[in-house]
């Protein structure tokens, strides 16, 4: 067997091999209005993502409000808000499974726009809701608008983004999720909780006013055989005075390359199924390290342990420093490479779900006048009044123990997870593999979601951070032996490495 190239530079080994440089007036002028148009691009596309983070944590204000209601057709016990909470993560894998479809069927952009219409669908009826029919309808419909720009969005943005600035923009979607997010814990401090269903209309609307002024992706385009409404797309998103024509031949050839589909024999193959394996390990592990359940019950496990600052504050606090640490991540991912911030990740991950643990198992607890304890009483809402006597700093514990965790996903487990996927998964079993990925993935979510509270409610808050704890060990010898380091290589080269088991390209 030949051995493969993997120190080679060629047409099979370089996707996009370098162009002669161009002189430095030329790259000057066609620098800032190349970058300005891939920038307004990207943002209109991730304005997707955005309404997806906000959309994902909406339950964290919304379902204290809702124990805490008189109308007997919007009050929560503890079993509708379990439902109420995890339900979106169905709506996310089905959304994930239909842009297997739809990406190819209608394109990366149209796609997007189509989210539109459960999204805004979903907010109407939350915000208009008399029944618990209605927000379960309105959070299934936001889910499944998630899950598919979650799936479409990463792939439009790589494919209009030139190589000098594909890894920056490829770190936005998970920037603006994350900036969703934040902005709904803010306005959860100041809006009641049908006005934050109809502030979710606001970026689904302007998302698809910037995305109609927007190109399809090149690459779609070509491998629909409409080569001309390629070309004129590559060079608006390059601006008319770049040469396009070196790149439009990359991605000609590119298209080309990747036509053939996989057989089911060949999917059985080792070159094959090991890297589809570590990917779909990667996303079960990175759910079951208890994000998706903290994040939805956020407010609410800060109203049932005993807390120095408001739970509606620290929610917003946690969210703040969420989007620091991804910031942090974009930064340093191709400096420190993706292994080491898994480790780094999973580490901190572990400490803080063990301090929670600890702290709910020996610390002190919020007591409302019934003496009924947090997420293991009958509602939450009795918990909403201040807490007795707070042990003075101490109740900050939660609050710091809660930060650690979101820092340490949001700085390793939570972005390099998703990159990986996209850099480990063979070329040819892209989409179905990463269709399969999200399924689980979300799948695991509302496994996890679902059967929080009746855990809390038998076992004890402590339970579930004691197993998210043990997680995050498991994550870190999974790392260690199943995750190569891709800092710096092709995805040739990675392929290769699958394809060989040659490590040599790892050191």
């Amino acid at each position: 067997m030949q051995e493969p190239l993997l120190g080679a530079e060629g047409p099979d080994y370089d996707t996009f091999p370098e162009k002669p440089p161009p002189l430095p007036g030329d790259r000057a002028r066609v620098g800032t209005l190349q970058n300005k148009r891939v920038f307004l691009a990207t943002f209109a596309a991730v304005l997707g993502n955005f309404s997806f983070g906000y959309a994902l944590v909406y339950t964290s204000p919304v379902i204290p409000a809702l124990e805490r209601s008189l109308d007997p057709d919007l009050h929560l016990t503890k079993s509708q808000a379990s439902w109420f909470g995890s339900v979106f993560t169905l709506g996310a894998a089905a959304g994930g499974l239909s842009a297997m479809i739809l990406n190819d069927l209608l394109g990366r952009k149209l796609s997007i726009m189509f989210s539109a219409v459960p999204s805004a669908a979903g907010y109407a009826l939350m915000a208009g809701a008399h029944g618990l029919w209605m927000l379960l309808l309105g959070r299934t419909l936001t889910g499944f608008a998630g899950g598919l720009t979650a799936a479409c969005i990463p792939v439009y943005v790589s494919e209009i983004a030139p190589p000098g600035v594909r890894g920056a923009l490829g770190a936005t979607p998970q920037l603006m999720a994350v900036f969703g997010s934040l902005s709904l814990y803010a306005l959860g401090l100041l809006l009641p909780w049908r006005w934050l269903a109809v502030a979710g209309e606001a970026p689904v609307l302007v998302m698809i006013l910037l995305l109609s002024f927007m190109p399809n992706s090149p690459r779609f385009l070509l491998s629909r055989g409409r080569d001309e409404e390629a070309l004129r797309a590559l060079a608006w998103l390059r601006g008319t005075d770049a040469d396009v024509h070196w790149e439009f031949e990359q991605i000609q050839d590119n298209v080309r390359r990747q036509s053939s589909r996989v057989s089911w024999a060949e999917a059985r193959a080792p070159h094959m199924c090991r890297p589809i394996a570590v990917a779909l390990l990667m996303r079960l592990l990175q759910q079951l390290t208890g994000i998706t359940p903290i994040l939805v019950y956020l407010q609410s496990i800060f109203d049932s342990t005993a807390v120095l600052l408001p739970p509606k504050d620290d929610a917003a606090i946690v969210g703040a420093v969420r989007l620091l640490s991804v910031l942090i991540a974009a930064l340093t991912m191709d400096l420190a490479g993706r292994k080491m911030l898994l480790f780094v990740s999973a580490a901190i991950m572990f400490a803080a779900n063990l301090t929670l643990g600890l702290y709910i198992h020996f610390g002190p607890r919020p007591l409302s006048p019934n003496s009924t304890a947090g997420l293991e009483s009958e509602s939450w809402g009795d918990l909403a009044q201040p807490v007795a006597a707070p042990a003075g700093y101490l109740t900050l514990v939660p609050l710091l123990a809660t930060m650690l965790f979101i820092m340490g996903y949001a700085m390793g487990w939570g972005p390099i997870t998703w990159l990986l996927m996209s850099e480990v998964l063979p070329l040819r079993a892209r989409g179905v593999a990463s269709g399969l990925c999200v399924l689980a993935s979300w799948l695991t979510a509302f496994v996890l979601t679902k059967s929080f509270l009746p855990v809390v409610s038998t076992f004890g808050l402590q339970v579930p951070f004691f197993f998210f704890a043990a997680i995050c060990l498991v994550s870190l010898v999974f790392t260690g032996c199943c995750v190569p380091e891709t800092k710096g290589r092709s995805l040739e080269q990675i392929e290769s490495f699958f394809r060989t088991g040659r490590r040599s390209f790892l050191r």
